[in-house]
């Protein structure tokens, strides 16, 4: 009998086939990330992991690497990638870009990123090419439009409503490209006030209560996020309406309005799976947000002075 099938054999003979104890090594992906995920974050995923088999510290490990600030995404994507993870997952914007220049054969998985094409991740939606595909928060359309009505229908007289953004974050350059079109058919002023740092917080909404503006976007950042409190605090200091992207911003902050990041997180998990199985990740369409959440916080509508009109309140979710 030839060495193979002696082995084969003897593994079959034990009721446990040698292809089945391969199987049963844990595989190793790996997570770059800005920030530690939510109680809520984290549940979805491990949900969306634990339903197509995969449960963390069984038949699963995962490697985290969370960065404090931007200039530590290169150095911990390279940390990650020396890993040899069967494929990491990136967490945001920034932390896909650092994985993809860190490698181009192992397999990236991306969630939560604003616009993959835009941001020169993926060639196109349908069709990624290339070694990394995944989630996207962004659905063609009306961004900026869309948040001036929900604000409107808040605050009916705001004439004149402050975007901030960070320079340094590509995504927001994107969506600014929105506000020629939206003030010539919406009438609206929309100055641009930036902070690509925590002090600078302080100075951009003092500049947007200087020039008068009656509310205020906040584009979702790896900032503004980390700086959540800090952001609603500053909101409620100037008294200025704000608008949000995420649900962390809906304890202190007006109003949230943006696409269910816990839900995408979830089906994360089928990527994963996919991916582990053998699936190329340029076989596999990014996927856009089909659940959306719309939040109020009626104890700051309240110290506003703001009356919520009774449809707003019917909300997915109204923090009292």
């Amino acid at each position: 009998m030839r060495r193979r099938e002696f082995f084969a054999a003897f593994g079959y003979a034990l009721g446990c086939p040698v292809a089945g104890w391969a199987q049963r090594a844990p595989r190793r992906i790996g997570y770059l990330g800005s920030i530690s995920a939510s109680p809520l974050i984290r549940a979805a995923w491990r949900s969306g992991l634990r339903e197509n088999g995969w449960i963390e510290g069984k038949n699963l490990i995962v490697e985290y690497r969370y960065v404090e600030t931007p200039d530590r995404m290169a150095t911990l994507a390279t940390e990650l990638i020396a890993l040899s993870p069967d494929l990491p997952i990136a967490g945001n914007p920034q932390a896909a870009v650092a994985l993809k220049s860190a490698t181009a054969t192992i397999p990236i998985v991306f969630v939560a990123v604003f616009d993959p094409v835009g941001l020169g991740l993926v060639q196109s939606l349908s069709r990624p090419g290339g070694n990394i595909t995944g989630l996207a928060t962004f659905v063609p359309g009306a961004f900026i439009a869309k948040r001036i009505q929900i604000l409107r229908d808040l605050v009916p007289t705001a004439s004149k409503i402050a975007i901030l953004v960070n320079p340094g974050n590509p995504m927001h350059k994107l969506v600014l490209e929105e506000v020629p079109s939206t003030v010539r058919e919406l009438g609206v002023a929309l100055p641009i006030i930036e902070a690509t740092t925590a002090e600078e917080l302080d100075t951009a909404f003092a500049s947007a209560a200087a020039q008068h503006a009656d509310a205020i976007i906040v584009f979702a950042d790896a900032l503004t996020n980390v700086q959540a409190p800090r952001v609603t605090a500053l909101a409620a200091e100037h008294r200025l309406p704000a608008i949000y992207l995420f649900r962390q911003f809906a304890d202190g902050g007006l109003i949230v309005y943006g696409p269910d990041i816990a839900d995408l997180w979830h089906r994360a998990g089928g990527y994963v799976d996919k991916i582990l199985k053998g699936t190329k990740p340029s076989d596999l369409p990014v996927e856009q947000p089909t659940k959306f959440k719309l939040v109020i916080n009626l104890r700051t509508a309240k110290a506003l002075g703001i009356d919520v009109p009774w449809q707003l309140q019917l909300a997915d979710e109204v923090v009292e």
